[in-house]
């Protein structure tokens, strides 16, 4: 790989797994899951984990090879999904900073752990939620415009490896959910789900900034 390829590939790389990390922020995650996986024992709360994190990345996946189709599909230009990813984003960093989380979180159904939580909430929205779509998607308008295809496949491939990184991590995470929640605490999640928060809304004011460009460069 020359050094443009490896470039691109560790930008891409990079971008993307801290945008995925950052929005989808597995600690925030660990309320959510012990309380879903209460009733269940570890080799069942372990395959409700992984079925969770491959549906994700299945989803993810998908939303970053076919966005730009949808988007073409229905006449939505790359700056406009930018601009509407960013402020999906800045709006749910704006919640969790402030302490508004989304309602879907606050507390599974209580047949949850019968009926099987893997793909709704864990998958979707618990991981590949409307923030972590939107930025695939933005992702993928940017992947679209570079030019030649060596470029394209490289960011591609780059952006599933930042995929499969995140739903890996928080594979680990739900794996030691329990502990990790006695050992943090409720007050511990609370700071760094805040934290968290100020950087999602930092990431939607770029990519906002980044659809204004696209719209002012196609005027």
């Amino acid at each position: 790989m020359d050094t443009a390829l490896l470039k691109l590939a560790t930008s891409y790389l990079l971008g993307g797994l801290l945008g995925l990390v950052t929005i989808t922020n597995p600690l925030s995650k660990i309320p959510l899951f012990v309380s879903l996986a209460a009733d269940l024992d570890e080799p069942a709360a372990r395959r409700e984990a992984s079925r969770a994190c491959l549906y994700a990345i299945a989803l993810l996946a998908a939303c970053l090879f076919a966005g730009v189709a949808v988007l073409e599909t229905f006449g939505i230009s790359y700056g406009a999904l930018r601009v509407a990813g960013g402020l999906t984003v800045a709006v749910i960093g704006y919640r969790m900073l402030f302490g508004t989380a989304d309602s879907l979180f606050a507390r599974p159904a209580a047949s949850s752990a019968l009926t099987g939580f893997a793909f709704f909430p864990l998958a979707m929205p618990g991981i590949a939620g409307p923030g972590a779509i939107a930025t695939v998607i933005g992702i993928s308008t940017e992947i679209a415009e570079l030019p030649g295809g060596a470029l394209r496949a490289t960011a591609y491939a780059a952006t599933v490896v930042s995929i499969l990184v995140t739903c890996l991590m928080m594979y680990a995470i739900f794996r030691s959910a329990r502990p990790v929640s006695r050992w943090l605490g409720g007050e511990g999640i609370n700071v760094v789900t805040r934290l968290t928060g100020f950087l999602l809304v930092c990431i939607g004011v770029q990519f906002v900034g980044s659809g204004i460009r696209s719209f002012v460069a196609g005027a």
